[in-house]
């Protein structure tokens, strides 16, 4: 699934879309994406001048769309938002920069009345830079 069709699941858009490319999607139940950091996004400005750097918390927040992305392709979540509820057990094992692919996978472990638990795991080239447990819900737009 290429950006455009990611763009047809979820709302966000740039410079807040931080997944390029969906790999594998179960509905429901898993998703692998990755994100093409090519060091042109925004943050690398502040983030930090002359040691650029992916924010952590936009590491999370890629995982997140990526689940949101399994979640919302079920057909009876189609059309509807994806928030972000909670963030627990957060870990952060490496940086991640310019030049690197971010690969990120996304269990969904529960999924009940709107509310749902998911585990998530960033990794670039095999090696784990963060992983959290991300809570959500999906309502009605």
């Amino acid at each position: 699934m290429n950006r455009q069709e990611i763009m047809e699941i979820l709302p966000h858009r740039d410079p807040f879309l931080l997944i390029d490319e969906i790999l594998e999607c179960e509905p429901g139940l898993r998703v692998k994406a990755i994100k093409k950091v090519d060091g042109g996004e925004y943050f690398f400005a502040g983030h930090f001048p002359g040691f650029p750097v992916m924010p952590g918390v936009l590491v999370i927040e890629a995982l997140a769309q990526a689940g949101a992305v399994a979640i919302l392709s079920l057909e009876e979540n189609k059309g509807k938002l994806g928030f972000l509820t909670g963030i627990e057990q957060a870990k952060f094992r490496q940086k991640v920069i310019p030049g690197d692919i971010l690969e990120l996978e996304v269990v969904i472990e529960k999924f009940k009345m709107g509310m749902g638990i998911g585990k998530g795991v960033a990794s670039v080239g095999g090696r784990v830079v963060a992983s959290a447990v991300i809570k959500f819900s999906v309502q009605a737009n």
